[in-house]
This record gives structure tokens, sequence and C-alpha cells, in this order.
């Protein structure tokens, strides 16, 4: 870890650059699903504030509505969904594609999310369970890394060469189960497939048991701006059964969020 603080580092070379606003999203990022509710000394470790910085935060925070507190823990209301909801609802789009992915669903008897790229990581914009029960508790703002997901592998490969070797160079490459790829060439080598074929299938690289197939979603000039895919569990549908049989049903559905999005016809 870096040995300088938040507190004590340079601040950005930027006029532009408000550090006490950094620090408040900071604050925020702290609070995740291992850590719903914490105390002001564990949000100054998680965020490497002193105490008297944390409490300032938290306290302004907690005046806005966005964080609720009994006394010693502090946790975030349900009003910090707003700022989530103000992404969301900036495009419209996914309010078109959600009754696409609910016929998908409809017909494939899977799970289906949809995602967008974030630095090395991807965050779900949609998602749309079966009501059958999967380890993964996944919804709306989840992240994962995207070099183990199908949606984020399919996103990577529509980045430039340069950059995407630049991201993956960054990336830690951690073992989550037995099947993870951990070699970046060989990890270079599966994205460019995605590239390639304009699919992607993971067969249990982030969690045991958990396979998924991703298409490309893209907008009027043929960028990928996001990704959709069907999730499922390994022992109910292999990675055949979901190449031959869903495959072609998530094809469709992307394309034709594609044209919502301005995409032309293939």
């Amino acid at each position: 870890m870096n040995s300088q603080t938040p507190e004590t580092k340079d601040p950005k070379p930027s006029d532009s650059y408000v550090q006490s606003f950094a620090r408040g999203l900071e604050v925020i990022r702290s609070f995740s699903a291992t850590t719903p509710q914490q105390t002001l000394s564990e949000v100054a470790a998680q965020t490497g504030l002193t105490r008297a910085g944390a409490r300032r935060i938290l306290l302004t925070l907690q005046t806005l509505g966005y964080v609720e507190t009994d006394g010693k823990l502090f946790r975030l209301s349900p009003r910090i969904l707003d700022l989530g909801f103000a992404y969301l609802s900036s495009l419209p789009i996914w309010n078109l594609a959600e009754p696409v992915m609910e016929d998908l669903v409809e017909a494939v008897r899977e799970s289906s999310s949809a995602a967008v790229l974030d630095g090395l990581d991807i965050v779900y914009v949609l998602r749309v369970p079966t009501h059958k029960i999967m380890r993964t508790n996944l919804g709306v703002g989840s992240r994962l890394p995207a070099c183990w997901t199908s949606m984020g592998r399919m996103l990577l490969a529509g980045l430039p060469d340069a950059e995407l070797g630049a991201r993956l160079q960054a990336h830690s490459m951690e073992r989550f189960t037995e099947h993870t790829t951990t070699d970046v060439a060989a990890l270079l080598d599966r994205i460019r497939e995605a590239r390639d074929q304009g699919w992607c299938l993971v067969n249990q690289e982030l969690e045991e048991g958990l396979i998924s197939i991703a298409a490309p979603l893209t907008n009027r000039a043929g960028q990928t701006v996001a990704a959709l895919n069907i999730s499922g569990q390994a022992n109910r549908t292999s990675a055949a059964v979901m190449q031959e049989t869903l495959l072609p049903a998530l094809l469709r559905a992307a394309r034709t969020i594609s044209r919502m999005m301005g995409a032309p016809r293939v």
C-alpha cells in the first residue's frame, strides 16, 4: 500500500481537482457487500483518511441523507441509490432493452445481464434473473473483474490492442478457481478470439460451477458500448449446450438491443 494516504499525498496537478469531493467518494466506496456497516475507525482505515477527516465526511453524508448511523455503526441509506439511478435514467436504452432481456430469459430459462466496462471491472446496469437459485448474488451496480467474466472479455475485445495490452498488464492476475486463466498472453488470445467470433464463453473461471456466454452491444458507430450475457450453472447447462442452444438466442437479443442504439442491421 502506498505510504502516502489521501490526507497527505500531493493533490492532483490540476486546479479542477476537488480533493474533498474525491475523499467523499472514497468513503462511499468503502461500503460494500462485505462491509455494509462500519465504525468510524473502520471507515478511516479503509480510506486512508484520519478519523477526523472521515468523521467530517460521514456527518456531511448523514446530513444529506446518504448515510445512516445508530451512533456507532455507519451504513449507506437507500437514498444512495439516487446516484446510480441518475446514471441509468440518463440512458433510456436500458428501459427499452429490459423487455428484450425478459423475452430472452423466458426463452432460455437462464439469467441474463447487461454490463459496461469501468477500468478493470464490469459494472452491471441491468439484470433479469430466473427463479433458480445461484450462489452468485448480483444486481445493478455489482462489479466483477473484467478478465474472468464473459461480458468483461467481450468488452475488453472492443478496445484497441494497445489499450487492451496496457489494461491487462495493470490487472492483478488472481486465481479464483482451478480454471482461472492467469497468463497474460493466454488472456489476450481468448479476448482476441472473442473479438473475432463476436461472442465469448467463460467456464468456471471466476466461480466454481458458474458458466456464462456474452455478446457485444454496439452503437451507431459500431463501437462496443456494453455486453449482454446468459449465465447458468455448469452442472445444469454445459459449455457445449450453452454454445449450441443458447448462443443463437443471445445473439438475436444482442442485435435487437444494438439496433435500438442505432447499430445498422447485419
